[in-house]
């Protein structure tokens, strides 16, 4: 479950930053999660790791801006 729900958030982070289309962002999601999980606690630390600074950013921007 937690492999699904950090694959979805890396897939959007991804096709956030390009904006093509929703499938490749879901496709590197998927591929990305299955490559984190195999290298075991490390690796969905890692994962997390990303995405929770992505959204920390994406929040300081929000606030420089207004």
């Amino acid at each position: 479950m937690i492999r699904g729900i950090l694959g979805s958030l890396i897939g959007a982070e991804i096709d956030r930053r390009n904006g093509d289309s929703g499938l490749k962002g879901a496709a590197i999601g998927m591929i990305a999660s299955r490559v984190l999980t195999r290298m075991g606690p490390l690796g969905l630390a890692l994962g997390g790791a990303y995405v929770a600074k992505k959204a920390y950013d994406r929040h300081r921007e929000s606030r420089r801006t207004v």
